[in-house]
């Protein structure tokens, strides 16, 4: 029996909310184009399916000037391939590749 109940709780504790993901999402600064509340400062977010997440992984600048008039994710939202892991209400990403 405490076999089965120990299984049982690692079963639990790995399935703590976390979700894979594999695809092309949009891309760009959560304050300023996501509207995401908090924390405040420009932070690199994606939008999946509608809700906004901020990046663990990646920083707003590692792509250029963030408040760029063309291209800075202050002023445009772009497309994006990520490949990590959802956790907690923030992207964990190991890749990330802009397509445009």
């Amino acid at each position: 029996m405490k076999k089965i109940l120990l299984f049982g709780f690692l079963i639990l504790a790995s399935c703590e909310n976390k979700k894979e993901i594999h695809q092309v999402v949009e891309i760009s600064c959560g304050q300023c184009q996501f509207e995401i509340a908090a924390p405040m400062g420009c932070d690199l977010a994606i939008r999946l399916d509608g809700q906004a997440y901020f990046i663990d992984g990646a920083n707003i600048d590692d792509f250029g000037d963030a408040h760029d008039q063309n291209t800075g994710f202050c002023n445009v939202v772009r497309k994006a391939k990520v490949v990590g892991v959802l956790r907690n209400g923030r992207l964990k990403a190991s890749t990330l590749h802009l397509l445009d």
